[in-house]
């Protein structure tokens, strides 16, 4: 029986051993789906925080339950380590290390690298490595297969490498892990074969392309997308300004169309661990092939701005009730980079606070999902959102339109608020401003 045989027998039968590297967002996640369908995963990091967490049974993911996690620990079907010497007794390894951008906006693909040297290290042979973190396309190929190829060992006989992109949406309900068709691309076939096997154990509706290059592609493209539509969106709110006009209006009514229109709303900025950072790869990998991704770079610059946008509006609507935002009292709401998660990688918020302070501006926050936040130049911890403290405010900014917020009070009690989400949609008009 040769290992493609073998490895996929072990997969349908459920002996196969799974391996998780890296246990953040997208790795907890996976683990537990793998660990739900049958299997025995191991998660591999280097914090120990997020290792003696798991194996406390506890979760530090809004999108994993303590309910999920905890069983599946006392079972013994998931586990956590900082040892990557693990890595040798599995069968499957999933990376899912992060992918974070340099200051001169290259890409940072370190842990990737280093997951793949600990791959080779431990062996590689018999079994099938996927890699899940965002990255540019040819990082499969051009990374990881030399590490795993330097023994000897060859790709879809001796082990199996594939690509396939992460596409968790923290806080989402409607669409999980599950039910997402998940997309895959193989260095060769046999590879693709694997880890269509392996995936199909835990996702409703693989979706194989013709390769690792493609998949990696795919996903550059599902967030460029997505980035070049916000930029556009918030150019408009920038037109609107000036011409006098309700963006919020203008985007509502177009979106009454029932083709050739996708909604999408402006906003304080871009956040969150995708859209910010990953249409930077790929306009990164062109320039290396002497091409401008003009729509990506131009979209980087209008969403980049908008913080300073915001600000500017901060300060005319203090300036329309006499204040200078120098020695005013700031309070944003909300400063996680989306509704009802507790994550602000990316967030716009931590730019609004900096351009603030900056001013004179003395700044607080409120958020049920973020009770401190660090970032360099500041500490601060959420403040009790009480009617005292929404009338205490010099000017309330909405950032982050949490679910959880009692809007009716919130527009009753704050004496100026610039809504950037359209949150209050109209109320109190003479005391709210807009993007």
């Amino acid at each position: 029986m040769n290992r493609k045989t073998q490895l996929i027998q072990k997969i349908e039968t459920r002996q196969a051993q799974i391996a998780v590297v890296g246990l953040g967002y997208v790795g907890l996640p996976l683990a537990v789906a793998f660990a739900q369908a049958g299997f025995t995963v191991v998660g591999v990091d280097i914090d120990g925080r997020k290792v003696d967490a798991v194996n406390s049974g506890f979760s530090y993911i809004e999108d994993v339950p303590g309910h999920q996690l905890q069983p599946l620990v006392n079972a013994g079907r998931l586990r956590a380590t900082t040892t990557y010497a693990e890595l040798a007794a599995v069968d499957a390894i999933s990376i899912c290390v992060p992918t974070p951008l340099r200051k001169t906006k290259d890409p940072d693909i370190s842990y990737i690298l280093n997951a793949a040297e600990q791959i080779s290290r431990y062996g590689g042979a018999g079994k099938v490595i996927v890699l899940e973190s965002t990255t540019y396309p040819g990082t499969t190929e051009e990374v990881i297969l030399p590490q795993l190829i330097s023994n000897g060992d060859k790709v879809g006989q001796d082990f199996f490498l594939a690509f396939s992109p992460e596409r968790i949406d923290p806080g989402r309900r409607d669409y999980t892990l599950a039910n997402t068709p998940k997309v895959l691309g193989g260095v060769t076939g046999h590879c693709l074969d694997v880890a269509l096997a392996l995936y199909s154990a835990i996702v409703a509706t693989p979706v194989p392309v013709s390769n690792t290059a493609t998949a990696e592609m795919v996903k550059l493209l599902e967030n460029t997308f997505r980035a070049v539509n916000i930029g556009l969106v918030n150019e408009v709110a920038l037109m609107c300004d000036r011409l006098g006009l309700n963006v919020w209006e203008v985007v509502e009514a177009a979106a009454t169309k029932p083709y050739g229109f996708m909604k999408f709303t402006p906003g304080p900025g871009l956040g969150g661990h995708c859209i910010p950072v990953d249409p930077h790869y790929l306009s990164w990998k062109l320039r290396t092939l002497n091409y401008t991704a003009r729509f990506i770079e131009l979209a980087a610059e209008v969403n980049s701005h908008m913080p300073d946008y915001v600000v500017a509006k901060i300060a005319g609507a203090l300036n329309g009730v006499c204040k200078a935002v120098n020695g005013s009292h700031v309070l944003l709401l909300g400063v996680a980079y989306k509704p009802n998660v507790g994550d602000v990688r990316e967030s716009p918020a931590l730019d609004v606070i900096h351009l603030l302070q900056a001013r004179g501006a003395a700044v607080s926050y409120n958020d049920p999902f973020v009770p401190d936040l660090s970032a360099e130049g500041f500490s601060l911890c959420s403040l009790p959102l009480t009617e005292a403290a929404l009338r205490s405010a010099d000017c309330l900014v909405i950032i982050t339109d949490h679910h959880a917020y009692d809007w009716p009070c919130i527009a009753r009690h704050a004496p100026l608020i610039v809504d950037t989400r359209n949150a209050l949609k109209g109320a109190a008009k003479n005391r709210v401003v807009t993007l």
